[in-house]
C-alpha cells in the first residue's frame, strides 16, 4: 500500500545541525581549480539523487534508498535551500525525475508518474498520476535515471537485471516514450546501466555514462562515456566492454568493432552516474561545452577509486583528455561522500548531489580568487 504524504522543513540555520557541521567541517579537503568554491546548497536531504530544476525555481531531487521525492526552494537567493518540502512518498525507489512543461516526472522501478503543475501546489501536492506501468520489476540496476530530450520524449534508462547476462528488450538500454506515456521504444541498446544521460547543447545528440560489470579484476573494464547519433545504436554489453574487452562468457565469437567504441573510456569501476555539458558563464571559457561526470566510486576495488568530479574534454565530438575536476570525498580508503547528479543553475554555478552525505553541494567560481 502507498501512502501519499506532505512534510514541510525549514532549513535556515540547518535541519541537521550535526550533519550540516559534519560535512561543512570537511569541505576544505575538497580539491578544486583555482578560482572555484563549493559550499552546502542543502544539509538535510537523505540520500539524495537525481536534481532537476523547474523554471520558477524549485529544486526537484530523487531517491532511491529513500522512498520520497523533496522539493527545495532557495527563497532568500542568497546561494542555499531555506526550504524543504517532500511531495511524494511511499515509492518504489524513485530515483528519476525531470520537470517538464510544470509537470514533474517521476521515474520509480516499475513505473511513470507525474505530478501536474508541482510548483503551484508544493503546500498541497496531489497523487502521483501513473502514465506508464510496464517497466521491467526486478530491482537489479531498477533505479532509473530519465530526462527529457530536445524531441519532448522522455528517455528512461533501464538497467541489466544482472552483473552480466544476455537479456532481451527493454533491459539493458535507454529506451523513451511520450509525456502521456504512449509510444514506448527502446532507442539505444548494449547499455548495462546508465545512470546518467543529457544532449549535446549544438547537435543534439544524446550522449550518456555507463557502468561496466563487475568481477573482471580491479582494472577492468572501464566505464563508459557515449554518444548515440541515432535510434537503434548498440554500445556492446554484455558482449563487449570498453569498445574492445570482449567478455569472457558472452563475447565469444563477437566482434568489438561491430559495437558503438565509447567516446571516452573513464576509470575502472568508479561507477560514472550523472554528467553535464557545462553552458554557462560563470566558470572560465575553456569549460564551455565540456563534459563534467559525478563518479559515484567503486565498491568491489582492492584500492578504492573514483569519488569524484572529472572533467572529459571535447573537440568537437572527439575526447582529448579524462582528467579529475573536483576530488577529496575519499580520504585514503574511506569515503565520506558520493557525488551522483549534477545540475547546472542559471547563474552558472553547479549542483552536485551527494547520496551518502545526505547533502547537495554549490561550486561557485570567482575569478578574483584564483
Amino acid at each position: 500500500m502507498r501512502i501519499w504524504t506532505l512534510c514541510v522543513v525549514a532549513m535556515a540555520a540547518g535541519a541537521s545541525p550535526a550533519l550540516a557541521a559534519g560535512v561543512e567541517s570537511r569541505l576544505d579537503q575538497i580539491e578544486l581549480p583555482p578560482g572555484f568554491s563549493i559550499a552546502l546548497y542543502a544539509d538535510d536531504v537523505p540520500n539524495a539523487r537525481s536534481l532537476t530544476r523547474s523554471h520558477g525555481g524549485v529544486i526537484y531531487v530523487g531517491t532511491r534508498r529513500e522512498d520520497v521525492v523533496y522539493a527545495l526552494q532557495d527563497t532568500d537567493g542568497d546561494g542555499r535551500a531555506d526550504r524543504q518540502t517532500i511531495v511524494a512518498k511511499g515509492l518504489d525507489m524513485p530515483n528519476g525525475v525531470v520537470w517538464y512543461q510544470g509537470d514533474l516526472y517521476i521515474a520509480e522501478n516499475e513505473r511513470i508518474s507525474r505530478l501536474r503543475n508541482i510548483d503551484q501546489r508544493l503546500q498541497n501536492p496531489p497523487k502521483p498520476e501513473v502514465i506508464y506501468a510496464e517497466l521491467p520489476g526486478e530491482a537489479h540496476h531498477g533505479w532509473r535515471f530519465m530526462d527529457v530530450g530536445p524531441d519532448g520524449w522522455l528517455y528512461v534508462a533501464i538497467g541489466a537485471p544482472c552483473n552480466v547476462c544476455d537479456e532481451s528488450d527493454p533491459f539493458s538500454s535507454i529506451a523513451r516514450l511520450k509525456p502521456d506515456g504512449s509510444g514506448f521504444e527502446v532507442y539505444a541498446r548494449g547499455v548495462r546501466n546508465s545512470v546518467g544521460f543529457t544532449w549535446h547543447p549544438e547537435t543534439d545528440d544524446l550522449w550518456f555514462t555507463d557502468n561496466g560489470r563487475d568481477w573482471l579484476g580491479d582494472d577492468l573494464p572501464p566505464g563508459e562515456l557515449n554518444r548515440a547519433t541515432e535510434a537503434g545504436q548498440h554500445f556492446g554489453f554484455p558482449f563487449c566492454h570498453g569498445g574492445e574487452v570482449p567478455d569472457p562468457e558472452f563475447g565469444k565469437n563477437r566482434d568489438c568493432a561491430d559495437y558503438v567504441a565509447p567516446v571516452q573510456k573513464l576509470g575502472p569501476h568508479v561507477a560514472p552516474l550523472g554528467m553535464i555539458f557545462y553552458t554557462g558563464t560563470m566558470f572560465p571559457a575553456e569549460y564551455r561545452g565540456q563534459v563534467l561526470i559525478a563518479e559515484h566510486g567503486s565498491w568491489n576495488r582492492s584500492n578504492k577509486i573514483g569519488y569524484r568530479l572529472t572533467q572529459v574534454t571535447l573537440d568537437g565530438s572527439s575526447a582529448t583528455h579524462y582528467a579529475p575536476y573536483a576530488s577529496g570525498w575519499l580520504q585514503g580508503q574511506k569515503a565520506w561522500g558520493r557525488p551522483v547528479d549534477l545540475l547546472q543553475l542559471p547563474d552558472g554555478s553547479l549542483l552536485v548531489s551527494d547520496d551518502h552525505a545526505g547533502v547537495i553541494y554549490r561550486i561557485t567560481y570567482h575569478a578574483s580568487s584564483s
